[in-house]
């Protein structure tokens, strides 16, 4: 009797144990298949970011004529303390091939009004296979050429771009198609430039080619005609050190807008001039010690103060950059360099096509406290001769000590 008991005891645990189990499995299988199943919203996707940037120029200054429109509205004359840039940034991928990227600034300014709420990118990616290799981008972007241009101003060392290549480009962007392409292995590379604190310029391709409207960011296209660009760009690394050679050129024709002429100013009926250039660019990335070198030629609309008008002219200059790295305590990174640069030629983006001569040497440090906040001052010997159909004869020269702080965020 007692055998019998124990024997339907245990065809009972044995049976219920075996229940519980199959239950336990199902339930697992569910809470995989449900986590399997949950999926991203494209709004949990988008990130948010960006930085600030407050400016004075005027200390030790030496010459209050002494100006630069193209770099920033705060030297000389008028100016003070200065938002010169306040970017929020937003980007996500909506699939794994399908990227976005959006770009107000609301440090622009124009004329006497400041702080202007005005788009700098916008602008999505589209990959054609799984590690997207090969990308094309559409919308208002950077152009891709030169390094500088690419490079963001959160990560550059000097406060302003070099005039000899930036002069391209009104704000590096313009509204075009761009083919993008670059083996896993160099986007993995690129990548590692900007988030190791190498002062890289992120990633547009070791090849890139593209087709934009050419009359620069935020203007409408005065002709029928697209400007084309491609640009060759290669990281090579040699030992501990890494250097990257690149080739970029780009051409069309460019319709200087009726607001930036003076009235009665001579030049061709339609005012529409070829617009051609080439560069060369060489990086060694700051490990710890750094160069950045590019120089570029062409031909483009320049004011002729002899004649009192615009003529296609031929233009040439570039820079070099050269700095240092050095770790300090916690996350504490010290940068100084020196950058010395020479521009002869027009700026098709200002007025009447403004003639150029400039020499330059800048000397600088910036100190990243933490990845947060930053703090840069830097030295500016310049000779600028700028002259149009208001301002002729105008060479000015001088000092000043300039200093920023940024906000990270």
């Amino acid at each position: 009797m007692n055998a019998r008991i124990g024997w339907l005891f245990l065809v009972l645990f044995i049976t219920s144990s075996t229940k519980l189990m199959s239950q336990t499995n199902a339930s697992e299988k569910t809470i995989t298949t449900s986590k399997k199943e949950e999926k991203k919203h494209w709004y949990e996707t988008i990130s948010l970011r960006g930085y600030m940037q407050v400016r004075y120029n005027r200390l030790l200054e030496t010459n209050d004529k002494l100006k630069c429109e193209q770099c920033d509205k705060s030297w000389g004359e008028g100016g003070g303390i200065f938002i010169r840039r306040g970017r929020l940034i937003f980007s996500g991928n909506l699939t794994k091939n399908i990227y976005f990227y959006l770009q107000p600034d609301f440090g622009s300014s124009t004329g006497t009004t400041q702080h202007i709420f005005q788009l700098r990118d916008a602008y999505f990616d589209i990959g054609f296979d799984k590690d997207n290799e090969f990308r094309v981008r559409i919308g208002q972007s950077k152009v891709p050429f030169g390094f500088e241009n690419m490079q963001s101003s959160q990560n550059r060392l000097p406060l302003d771009r070099n005039d000899g290549i930036n002069s391209a480009l009104s704000n590096e962007r313009d509204l075009g198609a761009f083919f993008y392409w670059a083996p896993k292995e160099k986007r993995d590379m690129f990548a590692m430039f900007v988030r190791d604190n190498l002062k890289g310029s992120g990633d547009y391709g070791v090849f890139a080619f593209g087709l934009y409207n050419g009359q620069t960011a935020n203007r409408a296209e005065l002709n029928k005609k697209l400007h084309v660009v491609s640009r060759f760009s290669y990281p090579i690394k040699i030992g501990k050190q890494i250097i990257e050679p690149g080739i970029q050129a780009y051409a069309g024709d460019y319709v200087l807008p009726a607001d930036l002429r003076t009235t009665g100013v001579k030049a061709v009926k339609s005012f529409e001039f070829k617009d051609q250039r080439a560069a060369a660019s060489l990086i060694l990335y700051p490990q710890p010690f750094g160069i950045q070198a590019e120089y570029n030629v062409g031909k483009g609309p320049q004011y002729n103060p002899a004649k009192d008008s615009i003529e296609v002219k031929r233009l040439n200059g570039g820079y070099i950059t050269l700095s240092y790295k050095i770790k300090g305590k916690n996350e504490m990174v010290f940068f100084p360099y020196t950058r010395a640069q020479h521009y002869t030629g027009g700026k098709k983006h200002e007025l009447d096509a403004r003639n150029y001569n400039v020499d330059e040497l800048e000397v600088g440090l910036e100190w990243q406290v933490n990845k947060n906040f930053e703090f840069t001052t830097a030295y500016t010997f310049s000779k600028r001769r700028f002259e149009d159909s208001k301002l002729k004869n105008n060479l000015q020269s001088g000092r000043l000590l300039r200093l920023q702080a940024q906000l990270n965020f």
